[in-house]
């Protein structure tokens, strides 16, 4: 599957455009805040565009980066899965966001979309794609779950019947916390190392994934971001907010990456939330809402037939 200049460039294009047009929409449905906007360059090769929100009307905070990296030699997170590219020089082009709502009943959510090329003298190059959305609620409905499912399923129907099964339950299984034995949240979709059949086809599956992320998210947080709230309700959030970090920490792919490949730490990091806390064994009520999130939320199901 060669790959030629135009379409590294084709990608490129979308991508910003794509990061402007999501920051658009994001300052449109906060209503009160801007981004505040950092342009950066790599010293290994590269750099990016990185806009964070900071005491929104809904955001507490929000970010969305957008980065085109290059290297000479690909970190080990991005070749654990191909042992045989480690040492290939890389480009890697992304846009990656994470949205940190005030009110609990706003659920946090996260999408990226993002390109790879790994190339060395003599060889053809080797492509592929990644990326998705999926939603973390800190109180479950299952209104929200469903529609939140139905719109990843029509991002992907075009592609074949069998994809969104296979990227939702790729989902389910990346976003898990293996020390907790729990799952960030309610899931969506995930791929990655994605370069079948063709460039054109992963490439427009890539582009339906990042372009229905703000139709999937947008309706939630305006049915939810007036509900009245008390300190309980935020104390689970900032507790709750805790997990969000773990699996940032641990085992996000694409934190791991950037870290690897000396990438600029604010920006790597503006995923994570403005406060939170950890709370010693804690135990949720039984019979509450906080309960119901544990049994009735966090635990795969079929979403699609389920409200």
């Amino acid at each position: 599957m060669p790959l030629i200049p135009e379409n590294i460039q084709a990608v490129r294009s979308w991508l910003r455009n794509l990061h402007d047009d999501i920051t658009t929409q994001l300052e449109e449905l906060d209503g009160k805040a801007r981004f505040r906007r950092d342009n950066w360059t790599r010293a290994g090769g590269g750099g990016g565009d990185t806009r964070v929100m900071t005491d929104g009307a809904l955001f507490e905070k929000a970010g969305i980066n957008y980065s085109h990296v290059s290297g000479d030699s690909l970190p080990a997170s991005a070749s654990a899965q191909r042992p045989a590219l480690a040492g290939r020089s890389f480009q890697a082009i992304g846009v990656s966001l994470v949205l940190h709502p005030h009110n609990p009943y706003v659920p946090t959510s996260h999408a990226n979309v993002r390109f790879f090329v790994a190339e060395k003298p003599g060889a053809e190059a080797v492509w592929w794609f990644g990326g998705g959305f999926d939603l973390t609620p800190y109180y479950g409905f299952a209104e929200d779950a469903h529609d939140w499912h139905q719109t990843a399923y029509t991002a992907c129907r075009p592609f074949g019947d069998d994809v969104y099964p296979k990227l939702k339950d790729w989902c389910d299984r990346y976003f898990f916390l293996k020390h907790r034995d729990e799952s960030r949240g309610i899931g969506g979709l995930f791929f990655d190392d994605w370069n079948e059949p063709d460039f054109e086809t992963s490439f427009a599956l890539t582009r339906s994934v990042g372009e229905h992320f703000m139709p999937a998210y947008t309706p939630i947080a305006i049915r939810r971001r007036d509900l009245s709230f008390t300190e309980r309700e935020r104390q689970f959030q900032l507790y709750r907010r805790g997990r969000y970090v773990e699996f940032n920490l641990i085992y996000d792919r694409g934190t791991l990456f950037g870290l690897q490949s000396g990438g600029r730490t604010e920006s790597i990091l503006m995923s994570l939330p403005p406060l939170t806390r950890w709370e010693y064994d804690y135990q949720p009520e039984a019979g509450s809402r906080e309960a119901a999130l544990y049994s009735d939320f966090l635990q795969p199901r079929d979403w699609l037939n389920h409200k």
